[in-house]
């Protein structure tokens, strides 16, 4: 009504309904073309690749904090280059770049072969009769020769010794190591054994140059508590650099040794005696083993396998009558294992004597690959292959590591073995070898004195001039240790045993040795001295926070300008040399977890070296469930706490110190957050994975078939194995149920083998298949036609990682993280609740950590013809 008597205010409502439906409208468009752009490719790639680069950030409710993750992440990815098609072509180009180069340094190398191969040439260019009656030629040609390999090796040092000893200030000494560390990125990855050289010259360059500061710029010598802590620090460093340098001289040359061929007639062939000493392990260990040897490929009449029994069992010996093997027993166990082994010897007569630890099953191609060696050099003693274990070991399970990343004793088996043949060093390692029945019999037997009778044996082989060789190609597989606490009481023995070895046989006095076996066996056993200076490094930076040593007396920056060149460098080095066998960081976890409990029997053998007895390794147990095993970690905790309470005391002393000390304390807040990360990596070791399997799987890729009562047979490939049952991946999808009984059909050469059993899994392409009847026949040649396979254990480090030493440390630093979040875990209920705010802000602060990305499946682009 009132509209209507006044039209002006309906015109007025009328506009602004207008205007206002229009903004409207206006905001939806606007809206609109902003949102549902989001569905177009381009907004979705782009969706995609945030997606990819910060995946812990796109998901995520926005916070206020996110603008320093985004900084923090990016400024990673900058750091870390995630692998893409384009980072592939950049890495190529990069390689092929490094080959020119390296062709081009190998031009440096041109003169001075040049003038090798005239002296070759000069007696071939005289004449016949000068050439007849030219020793005297030949004689001048090796004196000159030699003289100008002793020049040049004098210039070489005079120069080294210049490097290592002239006293830079601080720009000097950063150019000095960015030069350094240029031409070692330059040549780290160029093919060939000269990089590798070079790389071991510039790291020991730099850590001689490191360790003759320590000693003469670095010691407080005005001040008892400074000088006390500095001399400790310093003996542990010069400790660590002596491992390092005879280190590189014990694996700088692998000597990859082939098989050597046995003759055609196997009349020729040896008589070799098998053994397998055994105390106190379950027969159900055993047996795979025996079983396993009797299908070494070897004529049975010169072919005889012993069972060593030092507990007197009677299942054993029943056991050894029907499989058809010799049982040997004694009335006492004096001497433990070597005991046992020298008491077998006074009953066998066969040339050769191959050993096998009760665990240990033999591949059938054992003898044929290591026996020719012993016909073509009648001077070997003893030929060892790798120990290759089937099974986790405490680390490789507790840390989810098993077949991702070489494990603790592939470093030794796949290197250090392999250099020490090069210098006719190669050990006894007490299994997985075989020896010569002279050669036992000319040192008197199996040594006694130490609790490391292989060891020692090969030394006193070695002594009196036998030869040794190393096949590394693994020949045999066996159990590794369950549980962390069987697995140090092993490592144990072996410091022990490798210490007393030291103090009563030192291989650096007495004759027999060359020169760099002396070093080989020297490494091996100081190796082992290790406990101590682990600790004094995880404890060190509390000197200075706690006690305000001076264990570094230099400024802050001069100490990073030498230490982090140093520490590059043997990573750079190590990685190059040992990327195969062990990742970067990774030894540092293995040393701190041994630290605390070899350092005892190794300086008490030390001092005492009769002291200390043989234990026997615990294999093929199970654990009921996940545990975590305190009273291993206690050592462990004790150390993180003391390094925590150095963390406050730093934060102490950055608001009541001296002002021109914040450096220092920073530098030490650096280690001992450092040393917390390596701790926290053994905590997660002590955090024990449930193993309920008696038996272990082994992945493998084999072709067989499946056998129906009805008679119809069905391709399929064999994906797993155990001694109790194997995992099948078949062409086509069957539906059978559970418990049908079904017969496993594989080859063995020729020869085709049925094995009988039911399903205890059927999920269409896979099935689960068990062996429960199994006739003593039907195991043995299980056995031989999975774990005695000749290849059967080839292609074990197939599936390892690339060695990545910035991957590998942002891994071993969140394994730092990850171990005790894991002792958190485990903590009895009131104290998590305790902790419980202390763990949110921790997760707070790890939020800021940045990430991996996400990489994008890789796809192949045709290469253009142009």
């Amino acid at each position: 009504m009132i509209a209507d008597r006044f039209p002006y205010t309906r015109l007025r409502r009328d506009q602004n309904c207008t205007r206002f439906t229009a903004f409207i409208l206006a905001l939806i468009q606007a809206l609109g073309w902003v949102f549902l752009r989001l569905e177009s490719p381009n907004w979705q790639a782009l969706r995609e690749q945030h997606r990819r680069w910060y995946p812990h950030l796109a998901t995520k409710r926005p916070t206020i904090g996110d603008p320093l993750r985004y900084a923090i992440q990016t400024v990673w990815l900058l750091i870390v280059r995630p692998v893409d098609e384009n980072h592939l072509r950049r890495q190529r180009a990069r390689r092929q770049f490094r080959a020119r180069l390296y062709s081009w340094l190998l031009v440096l190398q041109r003169p001075w072969n040049a003038l090798s191969n005239a002296f070759e040439r000069l007696p071939s260019t005289l004449s016949p009769q000068v050439h007849k009656g030219s020793h005297w030629w030949n004689a001048i040609r090796w004196k000159t020769r030699k003289v100008l390999y002793i020049a040049i090796g004098v210039v070489a040092l005079v120069l080294i010794l210049i490097c290592v000893t002239e006293p830079f200030d601080y720009l000097a000494q950063l150019v000095f190591v960015v030069l350094l560390w240029a031409i070692a990125m330059l040549v780290r990855r160029m093919p060939g054994r000269f990089p590798t050289l070079l790389l071991i010259s510039l790291s020991i360059i730099v850590s001689c140059r490191y360790l003759w500061w320590r000693y003469t710029s670095t010691l407080n010598w005005n001040d008892w508590l400074d000088l006390t802590c500095g001399l400790i620090l310093l003996a542990a460093e010069t400790y660590s650099w002596l491992i390092l340098i005879l280190g590189y001289i014990q694996t700088s040359w692998p000597l990859n040794r082939k098989p050597a061929q046995l003759p055609a007639d196997t009349g020729q062939w040896p008589v070799v005696d098998l053994l397998i000493p055994t105390y106190n392990e379950e027969l159900s260990v055993t047996r795979g083993t025996v079983y396993a040897a009797l299908g070494i490929d070897w004529p049975k009449d010169k072919l005889r396998i012993h069972l060593l029994d030092d507990g007197n069992r009677p299942s054993f010996k029943a056991f050894a009558q029907e499989v058809g093997i010799n049982y040997i027993a004694r009335t006492d166990n004096r001497h433990a294992k070597a005991g046992n082994l020298n008491h077998a010897l006074t009953q066998i007569d066969g040339e050769l004597v191959a050993i096998f630890d009760c665990d240990h099953m033999p591949a059938r191609s054992f003898l044929q690959l290591t026996v020719g060696w012993f016909l073509r050099d009648p001077k070997l003693a003893l030929v060892q292959t790798p120990h290759h274990f089937l099974s986790p070991d405490p680390f490789e399970r507790n840390l989810g590591t098993f077949r991702n990343r070489p494990n603790e004793g592939e470093l030794f088996y796949g290197l250090v073995q392999d250099g020490n043949d090069m210098w006719n060093a190669a050990f006894f390692c007490g299994s997985c070898a075989i020896l010569r029945r002279t050669a036992i019999d000319d040192i008197g037997g199996f040594a006694v004195e130490t609790v490391t009778e292989d060891a020692h044996t090969a030394l006193r082989l070695h002594r009196k001039g036998w030869n040794s060789a190393y096949l590394r190609i693994p020949q045999a597989a066996g159990l590794a240790t369950e549980s962390l606490s069987a697995h140090i009481g092993q490592r144990i023995r072996w410091a022990r045993g490798m210490v007393q070895i030291f103090r009563t046989d030192n291989p650096l006095l007495g004759k027999g040795l060359s020169f760099f076996q002396r070093i080989c066996y020297a490494n091996a056993m100081l190796h082992f001295l290790v406990g101590l200076p682990r600790l004094i490094f995880l404890t060190a930076p509390l000197a200075f926070l706690l006690l305000h040593a001076y264990i570094i007396y230099a400024p802050a920056v001069m100490i990073l300008l030498y230490v982090l060149p140093h520490m590059i460098h043997a990573s750079l080095t190590n990685s190059r040399m040992q990327g195969a066998y062990r990742q970067t960081f990774w030894g540092e976890v293995y040393e701190t977890v041994l630290a605390w409990y070899i350092a005892r029997p190794t300086t008490v053998a030390l001092f005492s070296p009769s002291r200390g007895k043989f234990n026997v390794t615990a294999k093929g147990g199970m654990m009921e469930e996940n545990q975590f095993d305190w009273q291993t970690a206690r050592p462990y905790l004790v150390l993180s706490l003391l390094n925590l309470l150095g963390l406050g005391f730093a934060v102490w002393r950055l608001f009541t110190g001296p002002k021109d000390e914040i450096i220092t304390i920073l530098v030490s807040v650096l280690w001992v957050v450092y040393n917390l990360l390596i701790i926290g990596a053994a905590v997660a070791v002590a955090a024990e994975v449930r193993q309920v399997r008696q038996t272990h799987r082994v992945q493998t890729r084999l072709p067989g078939a499946i056998k129906l009562l009805d008679g119809h047979s069905y391709p399929c490939e064999l994906v797993d194995y155990s001694d109790g049952g194997v995992g099948l991946q078949l062409g086509q999808a069957l539906q059978l149920p559970v418990g049908t009984p079904v017969s496993l059909i594989l080859q063995r050469g020729t020869r085709e083998f049925v094995f009988p059993g039911y399903l205890t899994r059927s999920n269409e392409l896979f099935m689960g298949l068990n062996f429960a009847k199994l006739t003593p026949a039907q195991k043995i040649e299980f056995v031989q036609c999975t774990f005695g396979r000749a290849d059967a254990w080839l292609d074990h480090n197939s599936e390892f990682e690339a060695d990545k030493p910035i991957q590998s440390l942002s891994e071993f630093l969140a394994l730092g993280v990850k171990g005790y979040y894991r002792l958190y875990e485990y903590l009895p209920a009131w104290v998590r609740h305790i902790a419980r705010p202390f763990m949110r802000i921790l997760q707070w602060l790890g939020s800021f950590l940045p990430r991996m990305p996400v990489s994008p499946p890789i796809t192949s682009r045709p290469v253009s013809e142009s």
